[in-house]
């Protein structure tokens, strides 16, 4: 175990008081709160389900470390934000980390070092990959107490910069930079699908496969419940909407602004324009009209949302086979898509999906899982211990650093692993009560002052 000997590190004085400070504490953590994240896996069983998915190829008689171990001490590290690997030649000394991931404490053996978590990141298959995305699918339908009447389900793609020469590395156009353009797929906050992809194909490549896994999967659980598609212009593709008319999937598609959409839009653009010109009061007027574009098989109806203002014309169009009133439609079932964008920018930022530093695609695509496997604890965490409090909505980088950063002492017996929490921690009754919500047990009285 490595033992740290630093001298004393030396802060300006208070009065006539040194201030100093060393790295021999003993067996401290800054990370208490992954305990209940480890509640959280318990729970749902994710790491257990990611684990039976991989292959150990390994021969059992030498292995010091199991897999399960070190995806465990992988996903968790990258909830409490430590992104890279090189973080856990520190934190694989850590008794806490050594409790969380299930290994136990050992002071003479520690977790896996840094080549050995990336010998793992390399040897996943594309075969246990595609064992994993059912994962995640089959723990979100798992999720529901009782049968949705509803379903909506949003795709979206967005970029991975990529910096250095890995495999299937394309410049973006729109992006203008080198970079990989996965696709996701959620159910409002909860994650379905995170899939990479290289970045010279269309944004729309593989969603169809993808849309006709998730139905095949939800109508053997669900059978009667109502899907709905939502995506944005780079997703409105005829044969999607084909098989969407087909297979009774409803759909509201954002379609590109071309020639022949805005005039047939003029009976609302014209009046828009006009009521701007005369109130100078932002305007929007909503219609609807039937369409095709020329690979389309029939005519389909497009929501025109004609908006005049001090910044000018901005019309907006929407293909849909959902019946309901057109700004309704608009306004409150495909405006609301624009929240999953903010779950893909947690992801991205907070919990470093956006990481594509290894050569091989493949090692990429599993950080990405590894990514979204640490996503899923920390939305179930949110969902359902969160629930009814003021953190309820709170995103990953508020719960990590209000409930997970939490400071503690730790005390090993023969019969008990102790975590003894900074007295100063404000937010001792909400962990409190998360704790509670996630073991179902009662909520215990302290009496904090």
């Amino acid at each position: 175990m490595t033992k740290c000997t630093t001298k004393s590190l030396d802060f300006a004085s208070l009065g006539r008081k040194k201030i100093q400070a060393d790295f021999a504490g003993g067996q401290l953590t800054s990370d208490a709160g992954s305990l209940l994240l480890r509640e959280v896996d318990k729970r749902i069983g994710l790491i257990d389900a990611i684990n039976a998915c991989i292959p150990d190829p390994r021969d059992q008689r030498y292995v010091q470390h199991s897999q399960r171990t070190m995806l465990a001490q992988r996903i968790l590290a990258i909830a409490l934000g430590y992104e890279d690997l090189n973080d856990h030649q520190t934190l694989r000394n850590d008794w806490l980390f050594q409790t969380a991931t299930e290994r136990g404490i050992d002071p003479e053996q520690a977790l896996a070092s840094t080549p050995t978590l990336w010998r793992l990141e390399d040897r996943v298959s594309q075969e246990s990959m595609v064992k994993i995305a059912e994962v995640f699918i089959d723990l979100w339908l798992k999720s529901y107490k009782q049968p949705p009447t509803q379903i909506i389900l949003d795709f979206d793609a967005t970029d991975t910069p990529l910096y250095g020469q890995q495999e299937d590395r394309f410049f973006h156009g729109y992006y203008d930079c080198y970079c990989y353009l996965p696709l996701y797929v959620f159910c409002g906050d909860q994650l379905l699908v995170p899939y990479l992809r290289p970045s010279k194909i269309d944004a729309a490549k593989h969603s169809r496969a993808i849309l006709k896994l998730l139905v095949d999967k939800i109508r053997q659980v669900f059978p009667g419940v109502q899907i709905i598609i939502r995506a944005d212009s780079g997703f409105c593709r005829h044969k999607m909407m084909r098989w969407c008319d087909r297979n009774g999937i409803y759909y509201l598609l954002g379609i590109a602004k071309n020639s022949v959409l805005l005039e047939k839009a003029q009976p609302w653009t014209i009046p828009a324009k006009w009521h701007y010109e005369r109130t100078e009061q932002k305007q929007r007027l909503f219609g609807i009209f039937s369409y095709a574009a020329s690979t389309w098989d029939r005519q389909r109806r497009v929501i025109v949302k004609a908006e005049h203002s001090s910044h000018g014309e901005n019309p907006r169009f929407v293909v849909t086979n959902l019946p309901g009133e057109e700004q309704f439609l608009y306004d409150q079932v495909y405006c609301q898509r624009g929240d999953m964008e903010n779950r893909i920018k947690e992801q991205q930022l907070y919990l470093f999906a956006d990481r594509a530093s290894s050569h091989d695609f493949l090692a990429n695509q599993f950080r990405l899982i590894l990514s979204s496997a640490a996503y899923v604890l920390m939305e179930t965490l949110r969902r359902e211990g969160l629930k009814n409090t003021k953190m309820e909505k709170a995103q990953a980088h508020t719960i990590r650093n209000k409930l997970l950063k939490v400071a503690a002492v730790i005390q090993v017996s023969t019969r008990r692993i102790v975590f003894h929490l900074a007295s100063g921690y404000p937010y001792k009754e909400l962990f409190v009560k998360l704790l509670a919500h996630l073991t179902r047990q009662p909520i215990p009285v302290f009496g904090f002052s």
